[in-house]
């Protein structure tokens, strides 16, 4: 069902000449309106519409649509497909684990649309203008050797569902997981890996591992508050909520396969998505986590995935 060979070969030729433009990313050479040169990527600009796996948008402000221009005009004819492709994955949601509402679309399409459009503006890596909502289904998720997955306090995999995934990241895929907070939740989250993985451990990064290391160098484990939230680790800026009780510094665990290859990284009491849709909204978060970390640790797991 699944054979990533020849897609992790081509995303390692293409992602290998950028590390000469990811530096970029450092030295701030982009940013929302006043926060620096470069495009202003927030919301307002786009329309929704639809639902579950059939949600679209509409881009209407001229900024995005040129940049859209711009990322088609890179791609090569005939190849269109070979590039990277943001992939989220949808999953029926259920309310055991905690995260109120929330589920597999939070933050979209704006946290994806921002991430495409950064990764194409700042390294020389192909990304495909759009992104794709992925069913846990072999045949799609066969195309995406990368897939993201959001608010996994709400994930209920059905058994079908578990052996997809679980074959899934054996045959070379690669899954991220984040946006979720407290205690209970990463409890509940964890049983669920646990059922794709019974057998395998769920192991603990510490800051030493490379993948914090890989193009930029992290001194300390990256963590995105969510927008609306304070800006500091174990001061959420909800309150009386088992949702939210407990640990809330970051941690990042991962699971491997029996080469010692990293197959999922999950990163609890982290908010990527935030980190990439509200960048253009408030300056000091921007300048501190859209900026210093998002997406700097997100160049940093597909760097890692791709060459690993």
């Amino acid at each position: 069902m699944f054979n990533f060979s020849k897609s992790f070969r081509r995303s390692v030729v293409i992602l290998l000449p950028a590390l000469g433009a990811l530096t970029l990313v450092a030295t701030a050479q982009y940013g929302p309106g006043g926060y620096g040169p470069g495009l202003s990527f927030g919301r307002g600009g786009r329309g929704r519409g639809g639902f579950g796996g059939n949600r679209s948008y509409i881009i209407s402000d001229p900024a995005e649509q040129a940049m859209v221009n711009k990322m088609q005009k890179a791609l090569k004819p005939g190849f269109e497909d070979d590039v990277f492709t943001f992939a989220r994955l949808i999953y029926t949601p259920d309310g055991g684990g905690g995260g109120f509402g929330r589920s597999w679309d939070d933050d979209t399409p704006d946290a994806d649309l921002n991430l495409g459009f950064r990764l194409f503006q700042v390294t020389s890596l192909k990304v495909h203008p759009s992104f794709k909502y992925v069913h846990i289904a072999p045949q799609e998720m066969a195309d995406y050797p990368f897939v993201y997955m959001v608010a996994n306090g709400r994930l209920a995999l059905s058994d079908d569902e578990v052996k997809i995934v679980r074959h899934y990241l054996l045959s070379g895929g690669f899954l991220m997981a984040e946006d979720f907070w407290g205690d209970s939740t990463w409890e509940y989250v964890y049983d669920q890996f646990k059922r794709i993985f019974p057998d395998r451990e769920i192991v603990e990064l510490p800051l030493s591992h490379p993948i914090f290391h890989s193009v930029f160098d992290f001194k300390y484990l990256p963590q995105m508050p969510s927008a609306g939230g304070r800006y500091f680790p174990n001061a959420p800026s909800w309150d009386n909520s088992d949702y939210l009780t407990g640990d809330h510094y970051p941690h990042y665990y991962a699971i491997f396969d029996d080469h010692d290859h990293m197959m999922a990284l999950i990163c609890r009491n982290n908010h990527y998505g935030d980190g990439w849709e509200h960048e253009g909204e408030n300056e000091d978060y921007f300048k501190r986590f859209s900026m210093a970390q998002a997406y700097p640790m997100f160049i940093n797991i597909l760097f890692y995935a791709s060459t690993h």
